[in-house]
């Protein structure tokens, strides 16, 4: 039988000038050390009884370098001289404490814990400094050489830079803190929702040939529903907790049915139609609550983040509370129809509704005309303060003696009005009579003055201008002042 024989080369001359210079010109920093020191050192403390030598360096500091003084470099190769920018092996020994500073000591223990429980191998990612004071992040593996494992003898380690990488993961650490810190300090609310979930409902609704999202949402209302439950928040900044009154995210997320109520759904279905004609962002005023319930006026807007474009996963909604703006816009809005006094319609929304009638109906239209009777002698004898005072007493019989769609407002200084569409005459004397029941319980209670009103009230006919009903109203309001005058000079 044939047998082959595996023989061992003994290494030549050759072969040790050749693992000489690979390590001379290997492409990674290597060093050569001895820890024979170390290795009694740690021997002697063995036998003072330590066990721990993580605790034991923990409670004296000053051990550790008691450690690296016990440390012998030995050899180290020109890449390591290059990295170092040192001349010579003499010239970087001699300014090791440039090279190693205090900045690398919790690893350098590391290393040392690894060699005291037995290990033949350690690995630390640490920072070093070349002999100018350039920060250098390196990956170092050390490794006993066979033969050397009771001596610690001859220790290689091998030194990557790895600057260049540790510096742009520091950079990207610091850029996401720095977004962080914009989200999260916003001024804004911000949220980031997942969306991916409604994107499939709609590319399923145009694998089944729908065309017309608006249409088909006018039919299936519930789409609708079935989208919103479909939207996941991932993640809403500070902003949004003090916006909503929510103590945590938790808190806000678990309550969101309190945030977006039935009267959000129109305002959501315009953002699916948006989507499904291809817009990406979107802005748009709606209205939420707090989880108080209080309403929210807010400014929407909505952009799929950059990279989510396929799938929606990340999208980024931006919510700007514009609460008082919108009551300031509502109060202006009051005012320009309003009579501030008397809290009434004023004369240009008078106007406005009766040439709206006129147009529109429906008819009949009953106009009662009132007079606020002894303004002037209030304003005269007691001061203007109580003729407001009166205005207002009027501006509250006359608000309570009528409900919607008729109107009631003031059109001068003494002068008011009620339109009352869709009524008969029948109708409007049944409101004339509950002004006087309202009058009879307003001086009840405002003993001091009494308020008196002179009414008088027409009747649209077909062919009938408004305007026209308007005077027959005046005159049958001058007719009943008349009157009352009259009755009060034969009563004295």
């Amino acid at each position: 039988m044939l047998r082959l024989h595996h023989e061992i080369a003994t290494p030549t001359e050759t072969d040790r000038r050749d693992d000489a210079l690979m390590f001379e010109l290997a492409p990674i920093s290597l060093w050569l050390e001895d820890y024979t020191e170390l290795k009694a050192l740690f021997d002697s403390w063995r036998d003072e009884g330590v066990t721990s030598l993580r605790d034991f360096l923990r409670a004296h500091p000053q051990k550790v370098q008691q450690c690296s003084e016990c440390i012998r470099v030995l050899k180290v190769n020109q890449r390591t001289l290059a990295l170092y920018e040192a001349d010579s092996l003499e010239h970087l020994v001699a300014n090791l404490s440039k090279v190693f500073r205090a900045d690398m000591l919790k690893t350098f223990v590391d290393e040392l814990c690894q060699l005291w429980n037995g290990s033949s191998t350690f690995v630390s990612n640490t920072v070093n400094y070349t002999l100018s004071g350039q920060r250098l992040d390196i990956q170092l593996k050390g490794t006993v050489l066979p033969g050397h494992e009771n001596t610690l003898g001859r220790i290689l380690l091998s030194i990557e830079d790895v600057t260049e990488r540790e510096t742009a993961r520091r950079q990207a650490a610091q850029a996401e803190i720095y977004a962080r810190g914009l989200f999260e300090h916003s001024p804004v609310s911000l949220w980031v929702e997942d969306f991916s979930s409604v994107k499939q409902l709609i590319d399923d609704l145009r694998q089944r040939g729908i065309a017309d999202l608006r249409v088909f949402t006018d039919v299936h209302p519930e789409f609708v529903e079935r989208c919103i439950s479909e939207v996941r928040v991932v993640d809403v900044n500070r902003h949004t907790l003090e916006l909503f009154g929510a103590t945590s995210k938790g808190e806000l997320i678990a309550n969101i049915g309190l945030v977006f109520r039935e009267d959000m759904h129109r305002h959501f279905r315009e953002q699916l139609i948006d989507l499904w004609n291809g817009k990406l962002f979107h802005q748009r005023e709606v209205v939420n609550y707090t989880l108080a319930g209080d309403e929210l006026f807010v400014h929407l807007q909505f952009s799929v983040l950059p990279g989510h474009e396929q799938d929606w996963s990340l999208v980024q909604v931006s919510l700007t509370d514009i609460t008082a703006r919108k009551k300031a816009e509502a109060y202006l809005e009051y005012l320009g129809k309003h009579d501030v006094l008397t809290k009434l319609y004023n004369r240009s929304f008078y106007a406005d509704e009766l040439n709206r009638l006129e147009r529109k109906g429906p008819f009949p239209v009953t106009v009662i005309m009132v007079d606020l009777n002894d303004l002037k002698v209030v304003n005269d004898q007691l001061g203007h303060a109580a003729g407001d005072t009166l205005l207002r007493r009027a501006g509250e019989v006359l608000a309570k003696a009528i409900d919607r769609p008729n109107c009631a407002a003031r059109i001068g200084g003494d002068e008011f009005a009620l339109l009352l569409p869709g009524t008969d005459a029948a109708g409007g004397l049944a409101v004339m009579e509950n002004i006087e029941q309202l009058l009879g319980v307003n001086n009840q209670f405002y003993s001091a003055t009494t308020l008196s009103l002179s009414m008088g009230m027409a009747t649209s006919v077909t062919g009938e201008r408004l305007e026209q009903v308007v005077k027959r109203a005046d005159f049958a309001m001058y007719r009943h002042k008349r009157e009352q005058d009259s009755a009060a000079s034969s009563g004295s």
